[in-house]
């Protein structure tokens, strides 16, 4: 179990009561944009609230409790804050809405008047890699993304550290409790170091079909 220290505050001027849509396994990262398609009453009333509004939600995982129940389904502390930055309305009043991931925030529910939950948000900062460390964690995450997917071959020069090692997280395909603990991690240097011991305890997958 890695230990997960409380993360630091950081300064907030936007809205701090926001909606949470809760989904199980799905972690929005900061600076990924998530596709989702909005088809329950709850949040489509939620959406079109959003977009008479600032467009801001939480996504919320779902706790996995095994052989436990409850209603309505308990959420992560830690969770990701996103922004609708493009929608599509269908005729009969389904959503389409694309969401840019924010940043990482500790979360705790409140009442709500609405369909759907609303929660208090306090986004996070994270503690940086040393700068003396940080050409060494950042050559061995992209050597380890370049080995799950040649894509990465064409990542942009100067993309944050950060955003390396959630590309990794994401390319492992993680049980939810693991991928939890790690998405919940403030500590840079740590979230790295755990990341690349899962690389290399997984093995590469299959390399593509051709032909």
């Amino acid at each position: 179990m890695v230990e997960v220290p409380k993360p630091p505050a950081r300064p907030w001027h936007g809205p701090t009561e926001l909606p949470v849509f809760p989904l199980p396994g799905v972690f929005l990262f900061p600076g990924c944009v998530m596709p989702l398609h909005v088809f329950e009453p709850r949040y489509r009333q939620m959406v079109s609230d959003l977009l008479d509004r600032h467009g801001r939600l939480v996504i919320g995982t779902i706790q996995d409790a095994e052989g436990e129940s409850f209603d309505p389904p308990r959420i992560h502390a830690i969770a990701g804050l996103g922004e609708i930055g493009r929608h599509e309305e269908l005729a009969d009043g389904r959503f389409l809405i694309w969401l840019i991931g924010l940043g990482r925030v500790r979360i705790e529910e409140i009442p709500s008047d609405r369909l759907y939950r609303r929660v208090r948000i306090e986004p996070l900062e994270e503690w940086d890699v040393p700068a003396a460390d940080e050409p060494g964690v950042r050559a061995r995450v992209q050597t380890a993304l370049l080995a799950r997917c040649e894509e990465f071959l064409n990542l942009p020069t100067g993309v944050p550290l950060t955003h390396l090692v959630d590309l990794l997280l994401q390319r492992l395909q993680l049980p939810a409790h693991r991928m939890q603990e790690l998405f919940s991690q403030t500590d840079l240097a740590l979230r790295a170091e755990c990341a690349l011991a899962e690389h290399a305890r997984r093995g590469l997958p299959p390399p593509a079909a051709t032909g």
